[in-house]
């Protein structure tokens, strides 16, 4: 049952957020016909997750990253992963000076706010296991010394298809560091026409403007915590948890980190979508994407769609 506090946050008017809104825009006109998808990754840099773009090369995967590092003013690196490179090329390396007689370390690219792991999956382990401490701690440990990584810290990496040569899959350790999971998938017939008969939307990309500085983005951030979430809303969220742990559909159930990423990107949602407090709704529309990557099928019986078979599994209380 619904309090009284959740139902007047509830039928409060929506007041969308205007520089989040300025932001979904800008990124709209770069990348074109993928509003969900949008919202998705402007929810993960909100909750100050991490975000792994899944699909086939071309559709816009490295573009929309950098869009997202324009459109808030964040410092970039784009790290080209591939099957020779090293921890040292993405953490930085110590070198000797003979001036001083010590070690000096020179930071790698993973010390910028948005970084971009382009290609993930085609390096091999020990080079993607580089991100692990980053992702996590907000900080590199090297030569015996600890780092701290700037703030606001997100990292989005692309991954192709398992298919594909040359590819290696993500441990489950890994993936669980990303808060999201999202595909972009091929433009329909009208929004491909816009590409086709347009300028290239990476020259696109040098036009666009900051919408707002880095003192509001960590702000917004500071906020999602804080975001109303009813007594019934968390038992529809431990209601999810425990049908992924107890219906037999999959091999591990969701740990109490991915309910803990599920409720701040749903608080996410409902700043985007300007609720007072989180809505079911808010969950319905992250969830797919919170548990597709953490959640494997137990048997053939269960859907390919994880997210909205758990969804109409689950009833909203």
């Amino acid at each position: 049952m619904v309090t009284h506090t959740a139902i007047q946050s509830q039928s409060a008017p929506s007041s969308r957020n205007a520089l989040l809104e300025k932001a979904l825009a800008s990124l709209g006109d770069i990348i074109v016909d993928k509003e969900e998808q949008l919202r998705l990754a402007l929810c993960c840099v909100l909750a100050g997750g991490h975000l792994l773009i899944e699909d086939v090369p071309g559709v816009g995967k490295t573009t929309m990253a950098h869009a997202l590092a324009h459109v808030f003013g964040l410092s970039y690196q784009r790290i080209q992963f591939t099957s020779d490179i090293l921890p040292a090329d993405v953490l930085g390396v110590s070198i000797f000076r003979r001036e001083t007689s010590q070690f000096e370390f020179h930071r790698g690219p993973i010390f910028s706010q948005l970084v971009l792991a382009d290609e993930i999956n085609r390096a091999t382990p020990k080079a993607q296991s580089a991100l692990l401490e980053a992702m996590e701690e907000r900080q590199v440990t090297a030569d015996g010394s600890t780092y701290a990584l700037p703030a606001p810290f997100f990292v989005i990496a692309t991954s192709n298809p398992t298919h594909q040569i040359g590819t290696f899959e993500l441990p489950e350790s890994q993936l669980d560091r990303f808060l999201m999971r999202i595909q972009l998938g091929f433009p329909g017939a009208k929004a491909e026409r816009i590409l086709l008969a347009n300028r290239e939307r990476r020259e696109l990309l040098e036009e666009i403007e900051p919408v707002m500085t880095i003192d509001a983005l960590v702000n917004l951030q500071s906020q999602v915590p804080a975001v109303f979430l009813s007594e019934a809303l968390l038992d529809y969220v431990q209601a999810i948890i425990a049908f992924s742990r107890e219906s037999g559909s999959f091999t591990t159930g969701l740990s109490p980190r991915a309910g803990i990423a599920l409720v701040r990107a749903a608080q996410a949602s409902a700043i985007l979508a300007g609720h007072q407090g989180v809505h079911p709704e808010d969950v319905q529309f992250v969830l797919p994407s919170i548990v597709a990557h953490r959640l494997t099928p137990s048997s053939a019986d269960t859907p390919d769609d994880i997210g909205a078979y758990i969804l109409h599994s689950v009833s909203v209380p």
